[in-house]
């Protein structure tokens, strides 16, 4: 390489932005060649370059595939910083090791992209999913989602909100225009209570997809399991034997124990062989215990942690949001009054958006003892939007 040939890439890795530097980036096909690399995954990975595209065509990046842009779209939104004070299970907690949307996030996109790279699948893809998949959560965790869908005559869904997220809400209102195989994993990616692969498990259109969906499970029965612990609720003891000793006594055994058995069950999709159906597996005994594990968290810790007093505050406090801001519609920020939508949706759209200890402190702020003295102001307290 000559010395000039040396300048010009320095040119281009440091970003400077010369117009030889720019005309270097496309000479050099960056996108091109990462695509073309993806052509060695899986025939069952989804590949960037057949993308299904986005609601509103955009002019490719230089640099990153479709699926790395999604990514850094939704790391850099403000949806996602939220996530680091939006509650798991317990409420706006106080001690610093209990698991947060964003770590719960974390966790899952790691653990996600450790199937996909061994299966041979596309871990970018996978990556957005994960990161982007609780993005519409609300405060105070499934408190908030069950009064939200009590209350707005639309109902709500945790999933279906992610999507109008990163749809609408974000940007602006502009949204953030993801690809159809994010926003599809995005909105395929709630369980509730149905078993792990069962029936009733509604299936995701990408491998990647499907991928995230599992790893959403590996991540939250571990590290709820600890949270419960960390609380007082349960003790180490108290985990049934029958799922402890097919998974694991510990966190790092139990993790290791489920991602090994998805790929040792996925691993015809990885492109080895011929597959009629390719799909996402796991082994029938690790099904039985990850169940038996989870319907034991939801009967000894999720559900008693909605009776605690923490909770019934979380609860009152978003019903108080709702019904305020439904008669006081003027009161809400900018870039929700201005949706094209009625107030039921704005108030939700907002409230959704909210992290716990914001939520609380407007909470006390229009408490009825407050409401006749002065309208809140959100600005005052730094509105979490």
């Amino acid at each position: 390489m000559t010395p000039d040939m040396i300048d010009k890439t320095r040119e281009v890795v440091a970003g400077v932005e010369t117009k030889s530097g720019a005309l270097m980036i496309h000479e050099i096909g960056v996108r091109q060649q990462t695509e073309k690399r993806e052509e060695s995954l899986s025939p069952y990975a989804a590949k960037s370059k057949f993308s299904r595209g986005r609601l509103r065509w955009e002019k490719p990046c230089p640099l990153r595939t479709c699926f790395q842009r999604d990514r850094d779209r939704i790391i850099h939104c403000k949806a996602f910083r939220r996530l680091k004070h939006k509650t798991q299970v317990f409420v706006a907690p106080l001690g610093d090791h209990y698991v947060t949307r964003l770590t719960h996030t974390l966790e899952v996109s790691q653990v996600a992209r450790t199937i996909s790279r061994a299966l041979n699948l596309n871990e970018d893809l996978t990556e957005a999913i994960a990161l982007g998949h609780d993005l519409g959560h609300t405060p105070f965790g499934h408190i908030g989602e069950e009064v939200l869908n009590e209350l707005y005559p639309g109902g709500f869904r945790h999933n279906e909100q992610s999507l109008r997220v990163v749809d609408l809400l974000e940007n602006d209102g502009q949204g953030l225009n993801l690809t159809w195989e994010v926003r599809d994993g995005i909105l395929k990616h709630s369980k509730g209570q149905v078993d792990i692969l069962g029936e009733e498990w509604a299936d995701v259109s990408t491998l990647e997809g499907q991928i995230c969906k599992i790893a959403d499970v590996i991540a939250y029965i571990n590290h709820d399991i600890g949270d419960a612990i960390r609380s007082g609720i349960i003790i180490e003891s108290d985990l049934p034997e029958p799922a402890i000793s097919v998974l694991g006594h510990t966190h790092s055994q139990r993790i290791n124990t489920l991602v090994c058995d998805v790929v040792s069950c996925s691993w015809p999709v990885s492109g080895h062989r011929n597959v009629a159906k390719p799909a996402i597996a796991m082994s029938p005994q690790v099904i039985k215990a990850t169940n038996c594990l989870r319907q034991f968290l939801f009967s000894r810790v999720y559900k008693p942690s909605l009776a605690i007093k923490d909770a019934e505050n979380a609860r009152e406090t978003t019903h108080l949001l709702y019904s305020y801001f439904l008669k006081h519609e003027g009161d809400l920020p900018q870039e929700f009054a201005s949706l094209d939508d009625v107030t039921e949706r704005k108030v939700v759209d907002y409230i959704a958006g909210m992290t716990d200890q914001y939520a609380l402190r407007l909470g006390r702020e229009i408490s009825p003892r407050n409401i006749k003295c002065e309208s809140p102001n959100p600005k005052k307290l730094g509105v979490s939007t």
